[in-house]
């Protein structure tokens, strides 16, 4: 990944969820594929703009958009026996016209977030992933875990992530941990980001995301409705 001089991923307008759920999974069978589905899933987007020196120039977020070109999708027709019907392709924010100034990069996040409660321990983010129309150089893809701190002046105090820029054309799996330890009271994201400049391709397919702190999976094969069996 290219070394930013300042990483921006969270609008401090955001509300963040309580960390109370015991886990969080989602496999996009029941996300609809129009706007405003994903936000109501509570995931949100941010775009960070670089200057062609690396220098940072501005950014900004809100709840997730999907299916209107801007990010993110829904969609159909890209999944084999474990992926089901629908899976999630992200990209870049080919909204902001900043695309298109020679050598910046524009950083686009997808992501949901927490704020972590005492005595969490090591939590796991399994997802699955394939390659879409991602083009190398200049576009780079990743899967992250991000810790802020907002006692800190929300610092990025842990920023644990997986390439996915070079995912291979049939799907795979991936898996970030993170250590929650003595972090109650901060702000935890899971989610995926690309940089992309001068409106270059970027897109990659994801799936079959889970939240755990025990490295539970969903696993699609096992479904009952949109429910799936969260253990192997």
């Amino acid at each position: 990944m290219k070394t930013r001089a300042i990483v921006i991923l969270l609008a401090l307008f955001i509300p963040v969820v309580a960390f109370g759920q015991a886990f969080y999974t989602q496999d996009f069978e029941a996300i609809a594929p129009v706007d405003g589905s994903m936000a109501a899933d509570g995931w949100f987007l941010y775009t960070n703009v670089f200057d062609a020196g690396g220098g940072y120039v501005g950014g900004g977020g809100g709840p997730a958009m999907n299916n209107v070109g801007n990010l993110c999708d829904v969609v159909t027709g890209q999944g084999g026996p474990n992926q089901e019907l629908q899976q999630l392709v992200m990209y870049s924010n080919y909204w902001d016209g900043n695309h298109g100034t020679p050598g910046w990069t524009i950083e686009s996040n997808l992501y949901k977030e927490w704020t972590v409660a005492p005595g969490q321990g090591v939590w796991t983010f399994n997802f699955e992933y394939k390659m879409g129309d991602l083009v190398n150089p200049p576009s780079e893809a990743f899967a992250f875990i991000k810790v802020l701190d907002p006692g800190a002046g929300w610092a990025t105090v842990v920023f644990n992530t997986v390439e996915t820029t070079f995912a291979p054309t049939t799907w795979s799996t991936g898996s970030i941990t993170v250590d929650l330890t003595g972090r109650e009271g901060q702000i935890v994201q899971i989610g995926f980001l690309t940089n992309s400049s001068e409106y270059s391709a970027c897109g990659v397919f994801y799936d079959n995301i889970a939240f755990s702190h025990d490295g539970a999976v969903a696993v699609e094969g096992a479904s009952f409705g949109n429910v799936k069996a969260l253990y192997r």
